[in-house]
Protein backbone atom coordinates (compact mmCIF):
# COMPACT_ATOMS: atom_id res chain seq x y z
CA UNK A 1 0.00 0.00 0.00
CA UNK A 2 1.03 3.42 -1.27
CA UNK A 3 0.51 6.35 1.23
CA UNK A 4 0.59 9.71 -0.61
CA UNK A 5 1.98 12.28 1.99
CA UNK A 6 0.72 16.08 0.23
CA UNK A 7 3.95 18.39 0.90
CA UNK A 8 2.80 21.20 3.31
CA UNK A 9 2.94 24.17 1.86
CA UNK A 10 5.52 26.57 3.32
CA UNK A 11 4.01 29.94 5.51
CA UNK A 12 6.57 32.61 4.51
CA UNK A 13 7.00 36.00 5.96
CA UNK A 14 8.10 38.90 3.47
CA UNK A 15 10.30 41.87 3.82
CA UNK A 16 11.18 44.89 2.48
CA UNK A 17 13.02 47.94 2.25
CA UNK A 18 11.75 52.02 1.63
CA UNK A 19 13.05 55.06 1.94
CA UNK A 20 15.73 57.35 -0.26
CA UNK A 21 15.84 56.48 -4.06
CA UNK A 22 12.54 53.73 -3.73
CA UNK A 23 8.93 55.17 -2.57
CA UNK A 24 6.75 52.92 -0.59
CA UNK A 25 4.42 52.53 -3.64
CA UNK A 26 7.17 51.17 -5.14
CA UNK A 27 8.33 48.93 -2.48
CA UNK A 28 5.05 47.35 -2.49
CA UNK A 29 5.14 46.56 -5.76
CA UNK A 30 8.16 44.94 -5.46
CA UNK A 31 7.04 42.98 -2.65
CA UNK A 32 3.59 41.63 -4.69
CA UNK A 33 6.13 40.19 -7.26
CA UNK A 34 7.99 38.34 -4.40
CA UNK A 35 4.64 37.11 -3.17
CA UNK A 36 4.15 36.09 -6.83
CA UNK A 37 7.62 34.86 -6.71
CA UNK A 38 7.03 32.77 -3.55
CA UNK A 39 3.66 31.35 -5.00
CA UNK A 40 5.54 29.91 -8.01
CA UNK A 41 7.81 28.07 -5.29
CA UNK A 42 4.79 26.99 -3.72
CA UNK A 43 5.15 28.93 -0.69
CA UNK A 44 1.93 30.92 1.15
CA UNK A 45 2.10 34.52 1.93
CA UNK A 46 1.14 34.88 5.87
CA UNK A 47 2.33 38.35 6.06
CA UNK A 48 4.28 41.40 4.41
CA UNK A 49 6.41 43.37 6.21
CA UNK A 50 7.95 46.71 4.89
CA UNK A 51 10.81 49.04 6.71
CA UNK A 52 11.42 52.74 6.31
CA UNK A 53 15.79 52.58 6.44
CA UNK A 54 18.09 55.12 4.80
CA UNK A 55 20.26 52.05 4.03
CA UNK A 56 19.95 48.16 4.95
CA UNK A 57 21.55 47.65 8.49
CA UNK A 58 25.28 45.58 8.17
CA UNK A 59 24.52 43.38 10.40
CA UNK A 60 21.06 42.61 10.87
CA UNK A 61 19.22 43.93 7.20
CA UNK A 62 16.63 45.47 9.08
CA UNK A 63 18.06 46.68 12.50
CA UNK A 64 18.00 45.22 15.95
CA UNK A 65 14.35 46.37 17.09
CA UNK A 66 12.34 45.30 13.47
CA UNK A 67 14.38 42.22 13.92
CA UNK A 68 12.84 41.50 17.30
CA UNK A 69 9.87 41.85 15.40
CA UNK A 70 10.16 39.66 13.05
CA UNK A 71 11.00 37.04 15.79
CA UNK A 72 7.94 38.00 17.09
CA UNK A 73 5.48 37.58 13.88
CA UNK A 74 7.44 33.83 13.12
CA UNK A 75 6.37 33.12 16.20
CA UNK A 76 2.58 34.37 16.27
CA UNK A 77 2.06 33.18 12.91
CA UNK A 78 3.90 30.16 12.88
CA UNK A 79 5.74 30.90 10.08
CA UNK A 80 8.21 28.18 8.27
CA UNK A 81 10.60 31.21 6.41
CA UNK A 82 11.29 34.71 5.82
CA UNK A 83 12.10 35.93 2.49
CA UNK A 84 13.81 39.29 1.75
CA UNK A 85 13.20 41.21 -1.56
CA UNK A 86 16.95 42.24 -1.15
CA UNK A 87 19.90 39.84 -1.28
CA UNK A 88 21.83 39.85 1.94
CA UNK A 89 25.32 38.96 3.20
CA UNK A 90 26.19 35.44 4.72
CA UNK A 91 26.98 37.56 8.06
CA UNK A 92 23.22 38.82 7.70
CA UNK A 93 21.99 35.55 6.82
CA UNK A 94 23.46 34.15 10.01
CA UNK A 95 21.91 36.95 12.26
CA UNK A 96 18.62 36.62 11.51
CA UNK A 97 18.60 33.13 10.92
CA UNK A 98 20.15 33.11 14.83
CA UNK A 99 17.91 35.59 16.16
CA UNK A 100 14.40 34.31 14.74
CA UNK A 101 15.30 30.87 14.81
CA UNK A 102 14.03 30.59 11.23
CA UNK A 103 14.58 29.72 7.56
CA UNK A 104 15.99 32.68 5.84
CA UNK A 105 15.59 33.29 2.18
CA UNK A 106 16.63 36.18 0.12
CA UNK A 107 15.45 37.24 -3.63
CA UNK A 108 18.75 35.43 -5.63
CA UNK A 109 17.72 32.40 -3.37
CA UNK A 110 14.49 32.72 -4.29
CA UNK A 111 14.73 32.82 -8.02
CA UNK A 112 16.98 30.29 -8.03
CA UNK A 113 14.91 27.63 -6.20
CA UNK A 114 11.95 28.24 -8.79
CA UNK A 115 14.46 27.70 -11.44
CA UNK A 116 15.59 24.55 -9.86
CA UNK A 117 12.09 23.55 -9.85
CA UNK A 118 11.43 24.46 -13.57
CA UNK A 119 14.55 22.89 -15.08
CA UNK A 120 13.57 20.02 -17.13
CA UNK A 121 16.51 19.77 -19.63
CA UNK A 122 19.72 18.83 -19.11
CA UNK A 123 21.22 22.15 -19.99
CA UNK A 124 18.69 23.66 -17.81
CA UNK A 125 19.69 21.42 -14.76
CA UNK A 126 23.02 21.87 -15.10
CA UNK A 127 23.10 25.77 -15.40
CA UNK A 128 20.79 25.99 -12.02
CA UNK A 129 22.98 23.64 -10.28
CA UNK A 130 26.02 25.67 -11.13
CA UNK A 131 23.89 28.82 -10.12
CA UNK A 132 23.29 27.52 -7.17
CA UNK A 133 26.59 25.71 -6.37
CA UNK A 134 28.60 29.51 -6.83
CA UNK A 135 25.45 31.40 -4.72
CA UNK A 136 25.47 28.68 -1.73
CA UNK A 137 29.54 28.56 -1.27
CA UNK A 138 29.93 31.46 0.61
CA UNK A 139 26.95 30.72 2.43
CA UNK A 140 27.56 27.72 4.22
CA UNK A 141 26.16 28.21 7.73
CA UNK A 142 25.78 25.89 11.24
CA UNK A 143 22.31 26.44 11.72
CA UNK A 144 20.76 25.37 8.65
CA UNK A 145 23.01 22.43 7.61
CA UNK A 146 23.47 19.95 10.21
CA UNK A 147 21.36 16.97 8.62
CA UNK A 148 19.11 16.25 11.97
CA UNK A 149 17.81 19.60 11.41
CA UNK A 150 18.31 20.11 7.88
CA UNK A 151 14.19 20.95 6.37
CA UNK A 152 12.74 20.53 2.96
CA UNK A 153 10.57 23.64 1.19
CA UNK A 154 11.61 26.44 -0.50
CA UNK A 155 15.06 27.33 -1.19
CA UNK A 156 16.21 23.56 -0.93
CA UNK A 157 15.85 22.30 -4.14
CA UNK A 158 18.79 21.67 -6.50
CA UNK A 159 22.01 20.81 -5.26
CA UNK A 160 20.66 20.99 -1.65
CA UNK A 161 22.66 22.25 1.64
CA UNK A 162 25.67 21.24 2.48
CA UNK A 163 27.05 20.10 5.91
CA UNK A 164 29.77 23.26 6.81
CA UNK A 165 32.30 20.52 7.55
CA UNK A 166 32.26 19.55 4.05
CA UNK A 167 35.40 20.00 2.53
CA UNK A 168 34.77 23.23 0.14
CA UNK A 169 37.17 22.36 -2.74
CA UNK A 170 34.41 18.88 -3.55
CA UNK A 171 32.03 22.23 -4.21
CA UNK A 172 34.47 23.77 -6.28
CA UNK A 173 35.55 20.45 -8.30
CA UNK A 174 31.99 20.14 -9.12
CA UNK A 175 31.70 23.67 -9.66
CA UNK A 176 34.75 23.38 -12.15
CA UNK A 177 32.59 19.94 -14.09
CA UNK A 178 29.87 21.68 -14.36
CA UNK A 179 31.15 25.05 -16.58
CA UNK A 180 33.08 22.19 -18.55
CA UNK A 181 30.17 20.32 -19.21
CA UNK A 182 28.09 23.51 -19.85
CA UNK A 183 30.63 24.12 -22.49
CA UNK A 184 29.85 20.84 -24.09
CA UNK A 185 26.40 21.32 -24.28
CA UNK A 186 27.32 25.08 -25.72
CA UNK A 187 29.27 23.52 -28.55
CA UNK A 188 26.29 21.13 -29.44
CA UNK A 189 23.72 24.11 -29.20
CA UNK A 190 25.96 25.51 -31.95
CA UNK A 191 25.92 22.62 -33.98
CA UNK A 192 21.90 22.12 -33.81
CA UNK A 193 22.02 26.38 -34.83
CA UNK A 194 24.24 25.33 -37.53
CA UNK A 195 21.87 22.69 -38.66
CA UNK A 196 18.74 25.22 -38.81
CA UNK A 197 19.97 26.92 -41.77
CA UNK A 198 19.94 30.42 -42.72
CA UNK A 199 16.36 31.27 -41.98
CA UNK A 200 15.69 34.59 -40.33
CA UNK A 201 15.36 33.92 -36.62
CA UNK A 202 13.40 36.25 -34.53
CA UNK A 203 13.61 35.61 -30.35
CA UNK A 204 10.85 36.82 -27.70
CA UNK A 205 12.26 38.52 -24.66
CA UNK A 206 10.41 40.30 -22.17
CA UNK A 207 9.72 40.63 -18.45
CA UNK A 208 8.89 37.54 -16.97
CA UNK A 209 4.86 36.69 -17.11
CA UNK A 210 4.66 39.16 -20.28
CA UNK A 211 2.80 36.49 -22.21
CA UNK A 212 5.58 35.55 -24.37
CA UNK A 213 4.83 32.09 -24.71
CA UNK A 214 1.03 32.69 -25.06
CA UNK A 215 1.94 35.01 -28.04
CA UNK A 216 3.83 31.99 -29.43
CA UNK A 217 1.46 29.72 -29.12
CA UNK A 218 -0.86 32.36 -31.25
CA UNK A 219 1.92 32.94 -33.73
CA UNK A 220 2.55 29.12 -34.67
CA UNK A 221 0.06 27.24 -33.11
CA UNK A 222 2.58 26.07 -30.56
CA UNK A 223 2.34 24.11 -27.36
CA UNK A 224 4.83 25.99 -25.25
CA UNK A 225 3.35 25.66 -21.49
CA UNK A 226 1.87 29.63 -20.55
CA UNK A 227 0.41 29.92 -17.30
CA UNK A 228 0.20 32.94 -14.94
CA UNK A 229 3.20 32.07 -12.75
CA UNK A 230 6.79 33.42 -13.11
CA UNK A 231 9.16 31.90 -15.33
CA UNK A 232 6.89 29.30 -17.16
CA UNK A 233 9.85 29.10 -19.56
CA UNK A 234 13.43 28.05 -18.98
CA UNK A 235 14.61 25.77 -22.46
CA UNK A 236 14.98 27.75 -25.31
CA UNK A 237 11.89 27.00 -27.65
CA UNK A 238 12.27 27.16 -31.68
CA UNK A 239 9.55 26.86 -33.86
CA UNK A 240 9.10 27.21 -37.79
CA UNK A 241 6.52 30.34 -38.18
CA UNK A 242 5.89 30.94 -41.75
CA UNK A 243 4.20 33.96 -42.78
CA UNK A 244 2.82 34.95 -46.25
CA UNK A 245 5.33 32.64 -47.67
CA UNK A 246 8.34 34.42 -45.36
CA UNK A 247 9.72 31.65 -43.18
CA UNK A 248 11.40 32.78 -39.93
CA UNK A 249 12.27 30.80 -36.95
CA UNK A 250 10.79 32.05 -33.70
CA UNK A 251 12.28 31.41 -30.21
CA UNK A 252 10.51 31.68 -27.00
CA UNK A 253 13.63 32.57 -24.01
CA UNK A 254 13.20 32.88 -20.65
CA UNK A 255 11.93 35.69 -18.89
CA UNK A 256 13.90 38.77 -17.29
CA UNK A 257 12.69 40.06 -13.43
CA UNK A 258 14.48 43.08 -11.43
CA UNK A 259 17.43 41.58 -9.87
CA UNK A 260 18.28 38.63 -11.42
CA UNK A 261 21.12 36.98 -10.20
CA UNK A 262 24.26 37.50 -11.95
CA UNK A 263 25.53 33.67 -11.24
CA UNK A 264 22.25 32.75 -13.50
CA UNK A 265 22.59 35.34 -16.52
CA UNK A 266 26.43 33.40 -16.47
CA UNK A 267 25.02 30.40 -16.08
CA UNK A 268 22.53 30.64 -18.89
CA UNK A 269 24.58 32.02 -21.56
CA UNK A 270 24.25 29.28 -23.71
CA UNK A 271 20.56 29.91 -23.42
CA UNK A 272 20.80 33.39 -23.94
CA UNK A 273 22.72 32.96 -27.26
CA UNK A 274 19.30 32.29 -28.74
CA UNK A 275 18.81 36.17 -27.87
CA UNK A 276 22.17 36.84 -29.06
CA UNK A 277 22.14 35.56 -32.51
CA UNK A 278 18.72 37.06 -33.70
CA UNK A 279 18.03 38.74 -36.04
CA UNK A 280 15.12 40.21 -34.49
CA UNK A 281 13.98 40.69 -30.64
CA UNK A 282 9.93 40.66 -30.47
CA UNK A 283 10.19 42.86 -26.53
CA UNK A 284 6.65 41.54 -24.88
CA UNK A 285 5.68 44.19 -22.40
CA UNK A 286 2.74 43.47 -19.85
CA UNK A 287 0.93 46.77 -21.50
CA UNK A 288 -1.45 46.88 -18.67
CA UNK A 289 0.69 46.78 -15.87
CA UNK A 290 1.08 50.11 -14.20
CA UNK A 291 4.92 49.58 -14.02
CA UNK A 292 5.54 48.63 -17.68
CA UNK A 293 7.93 51.27 -18.62
CA UNK A 294 9.63 50.02 -15.79
CA UNK A 295 9.81 46.34 -16.87
CA UNK A 296 11.12 47.64 -20.13
CA UNK A 297 13.87 49.57 -18.96
CA UNK A 298 14.57 46.18 -16.74
CA UNK A 299 14.51 43.97 -19.99
CA UNK A 300 17.21 46.57 -21.66
CA UNK A 301 19.72 46.80 -19.02
CA UNK A 302 19.52 42.59 -19.17
CA UNK A 303 20.12 42.90 -22.77
CA UNK A 304 22.74 44.98 -22.36
CA UNK A 305 24.27 42.64 -19.45
CA UNK A 306 24.53 39.39 -22.16
CA UNK A 307 25.59 41.94 -25.34
CA UNK A 308 22.24 41.97 -27.16
CA UNK A 309 21.68 45.74 -26.53
CA UNK A 310 22.17 46.24 -30.58
CA UNK A 311 19.68 44.29 -31.83
CA UNK A 312 16.72 45.25 -34.27
CA UNK A 313 13.54 45.54 -31.68
CA UNK A 314 9.89 45.52 -31.95
CA UNK A 315 8.00 46.87 -28.71
CA UNK A 316 5.24 44.46 -28.81
CA UNK A 317 2.34 45.76 -25.92
CA UNK A 318 0.76 42.76 -24.99
CA UNK A 319 -2.35 42.55 -22.79
CA UNK A 320 -4.07 45.44 -24.19
CA UNK A 321 -7.43 43.77 -24.23
CA UNK A 322 -6.96 44.94 -19.63
CA UNK A 323 -6.83 47.57 -20.02
CA UNK A 324 -9.97 49.56 -18.97
CA UNK A 325 -8.52 53.25 -18.45
CA UNK A 326 -8.87 55.51 -21.80
CA UNK A 327 -6.41 57.28 -20.16
CA UNK A 328 -3.71 54.76 -20.00
CA UNK A 329 -4.12 53.79 -23.46
CA UNK A 330 -3.53 57.47 -24.68
CA UNK A 331 -0.23 57.31 -22.19
CA UNK A 332 0.71 54.59 -23.99
CA UNK A 333 0.25 55.73 -27.51
CA UNK A 334 2.01 58.53 -26.13
CA UNK A 335 4.79 57.11 -24.49
CA UNK A 336 5.29 54.54 -27.52
CA UNK A 337 4.24 55.61 -30.53
CA UNK A 338 5.93 52.89 -32.29
CA UNK A 339 4.73 49.90 -30.20
CA UNK A 340 1.95 47.59 -32.10
CA UNK A 341 -0.84 46.98 -29.61
CA UNK A 342 -2.15 42.97 -29.16
CA UNK A 343 -3.99 40.76 -27.18
CA UNK A 344 -2.22 37.39 -27.72
CA UNK A 345 -5.02 35.92 -25.70
CA UNK A 346 -7.96 36.97 -27.87
CA UNK A 347 -6.10 38.00 -31.29
CA UNK A 348 -5.87 41.62 -31.08
CA UNK A 349 -3.44 43.12 -33.62
CA UNK A 350 -1.55 39.56 -34.99
CA UNK A 351 -2.45 40.38 -38.44
CA UNK A 352 -0.01 43.68 -37.47
CA UNK A 353 2.29 42.57 -36.04
CA UNK A 354 2.86 39.51 -38.54
CA UNK A 355 3.35 42.38 -41.30
CA UNK A 356 6.24 44.12 -39.29
CA UNK A 357 7.93 40.74 -38.48
CA UNK A 358 8.21 40.24 -42.66
CA UNK A 359 9.01 43.57 -43.22
CA UNK A 360 12.02 43.43 -40.36
CA UNK A 361 13.16 40.23 -41.62
CA UNK A 362 13.19 41.30 -45.24
CA UNK A 363 15.25 44.56 -45.30
CA UNK A 364 18.80 42.94 -45.33
CA UNK A 365 17.86 40.57 -47.59
CA UNK A 366 18.65 40.17 -51.30
CA UNK A 367 16.30 38.83 -54.46
CA UNK A 368 18.57 37.74 -56.94
CA UNK A 369 18.49 35.59 -60.17
CA UNK A 370 21.93 33.65 -61.65
CA UNK A 371 22.45 31.50 -64.24
CA UNK A 372 25.54 29.40 -63.50
CA UNK A 373 27.51 26.76 -64.85
CA UNK A 374 26.12 23.26 -63.97
CA UNK A 375 29.61 22.32 -63.04
CA UNK A 376 30.25 25.59 -60.65
CA UNK A 377 28.96 23.07 -57.20
CA UNK A 378 30.27 25.34 -54.92
CA UNK A 379 28.74 28.39 -56.21
CA UNK A 380 25.18 26.10 -56.20
CA UNK A 381 25.86 24.62 -52.79
CA UNK A 382 26.48 28.09 -50.96
CA UNK A 383 23.17 29.37 -52.23
CA UNK A 384 21.30 26.48 -51.37
CA UNK A 385 22.83 26.35 -47.95
CA UNK A 386 22.72 30.54 -47.15
CA UNK A 387 19.83 31.26 -49.19
CA UNK A 388 16.10 30.54 -49.76
CA UNK A 389 15.98 29.16 -53.16
CA UNK A 390 12.44 30.08 -54.76
CA UNK A 391 13.09 28.37 -57.84
CA UNK A 392 15.69 26.24 -60.10
CA UNK A 393 15.81 25.30 -63.18
CA UNK A 394 18.38 22.59 -65.02
CA UNK A 395 19.33 23.28 -68.48
CA UNK A 396 22.18 20.18 -70.45
CA UNK A 397 24.64 22.77 -69.43
CA UNK A 398 23.38 26.04 -66.73
CA UNK A 399 21.40 26.24 -63.77
CA UNK A 400 18.97 29.14 -63.19
CA UNK A 401 18.53 30.05 -59.58
CA UNK A 402 15.85 32.53 -58.51
CA UNK A 403 16.72 33.64 -54.96
CA UNK A 404 17.06 35.44 -51.60
CA UNK A 405 20.02 35.70 -49.58
CA UNK A 406 20.65 37.89 -46.60
CA UNK A 407 23.67 40.65 -47.46
CA UNK A 408 25.92 39.60 -45.02
CA UNK A 409 26.39 36.31 -47.41
CA UNK A 410 27.00 38.26 -50.61
CA UNK A 411 30.67 39.13 -50.26
CA UNK A 412 31.26 35.27 -50.01
CA UNK A 413 29.07 34.67 -52.64
CA UNK A 414 30.93 37.24 -54.73
CA UNK A 415 34.31 36.07 -54.05
CA UNK A 416 33.20 32.02 -54.96
CA UNK A 417 31.14 33.38 -58.24
CA UNK A 418 34.31 35.60 -58.92
CA UNK A 419 34.62 38.65 -61.05
CA UNK A 420 33.13 37.59 -64.07
CA UNK A 421 29.60 37.29 -62.51
CA UNK A 422 28.19 40.22 -60.83
CA UNK A 423 25.79 40.57 -58.22
CA UNK A 424 24.83 44.24 -58.36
Amino acid sequence: MIEKNELKKERAVLVGLYGPGISREKAEEYIDELALLTYTAGGTVIQKFLQNRDRPHAGTFVGKGKLQELKEIVASEEADILIFDDDLTPTQTRNIERETESKVLDRSGLILDIFASRAQSAAAKTQVELAQLEYLLPRLTRFWTHLSRQKGGIGTKGPGETQIETDRRIIKLRISVLKEKLDKLAQQRITQRQGRGDLPRVALVGYTNAGKSSLMNTLVQADVLAEDKLFATLDATVRRMEIEGHVVLLSDTVGFIRKLPHKLIESFKSTLDEIREADLLLHVVDASSPFHNEYIDVVRSTLKEIGAEDKPEVLVLNKVDAITDDSNFTALRRDHPNGIMISALRGIGIDLLQKEIVIQTTNHYKNLRLELPVGNYKAISYIHDHGEVNQIDYTDTSVKLDFRIHEKYMPKLQHILGPETSLA
